[in-house]
């Protein structure tokens, strides 16, 4: 009898760390730009309902998108000394039960969104398959972080069409300055796998600009910032939204002494602090709601 518990905490363990949820950093770039989403279509004061469905759907489609990304590159992973040990290479998870806990994540996913608008189910679908179809884009997208951008931040037409039940355009500003935050920091990513890229021939944004990789990143930087700053002005946001905007060009710049020499360890440290950047973004926002 005391078998069973073990088997079955042993499974649950071997799907944590399939849908990486002992790595938030993924759930947590997704969800910056979804809540910036959701406090500018709320004026600072969205649906808690909203938000709390929200906060666990990117949590179920994030964890959804991991599983389908380690079936996409189930016969690559085996290849790289960082990704050979996961649960799907390694053989302890099969690629029927890595297919079927995608599938009853984006199912659940879906359920959440129920009590929500038409708009917002309808957006659910091209938002569904942009998180599918990502994985297999790095075979033939020379820029494949772009799509990842998007996929990454449809969340916001979506927080907008749950919130006031229309589509405006400074929400398609924030997904393109979404798209751009995207390539700068999963270059940084990319170019801690630049040299199994190369071995195993698929593409990379590190790959496409080469040697001008750094001054790529920053430029994405740069003009994310500024298509931030678009949005705010297009919402009548003040100081303290532009406070948090200048907060998250010095991470930026912070960033820049990391990955200016390349150094692999260093990469992936300035891709995990981008949390911090977008987290800068979400205080600015917060605080200039409250002050007005």
């Amino acid at each position: 009898m005391p078998a069973c518990p073990m088997i079955l905490s042993e499974r649950l363990a071997l799907y944590i760390q399939l849908t990486r949820l002992h790595r938030p950093i993924g759930i947590l770039l997704l969800l910056w730009p979804t809540l910036w989403g959701l406090w500018i279509a709320g004026e600072g004061e969205p649906s808690c309902l909203i938000v709390a469905i929200f906060a666990l759907g990117t949590v179920l489609m994030r964890s959804a998108g991991c599983a389908v990304n380690d079936y996409a590159d189930r016969h690559i992973d085996k290849h790289v000394q960082r990704t050979k040990d996961r649960p799907l290479t390694s053989g302890k998870v099969s690629e029927r039960e890595t297919l079927w806990l995608a599938v009853v994540l984006t199912l659940l996913a879906f359920a959440l969104i129920l009590p929500l608008n038409p708009l917002t189910w309808l957006l659910a679908f091209p938002a569904a398959f942009l998180a599918a179809s990502y994985p297999f884009t790095k075979r033939f997208f020379a820029i494949p972080q772009a799509y990842l951008g998007i996929a990454f931040g449809f969340g916001i037409p979506m927080a907008f069409a749950a919130q006031t039940g229309d589509v405006p355009a400074v929400a398609w500003v924030l997904l393109l300055a979404n798209i751009f935050w995207a390539v700068a920091y999963d270059t940084e990513y990319a170019m801690v796998d630049r040299d199994d890229d190369i071995h195993l021939g698929i593409h990379s944004s590190a790959l496409f600009f080469g040697k001008h990789d750094v001054a790529a990143v920053m430029g994405c930087y740069a003009i994310t910032l500024g298509l931030l700053a678009l949005a705010g002005q297009m919402t009548g946001l003040g100081w303290a939204y532009h406070a948090g905007l200048l907060a998250a060009a010095g991470i930026a710049l912070y960033h820049y002494t990391l990955i200016k020499n390349r150094n692999r360890e260093r990469c992936f440290a300035a891709f995990l602090h981008n949390n911090w950047f977008g987290a800068a973004v979400f205080a600015g926002l917060v605080s200039d709601y409250l002050l007005h």
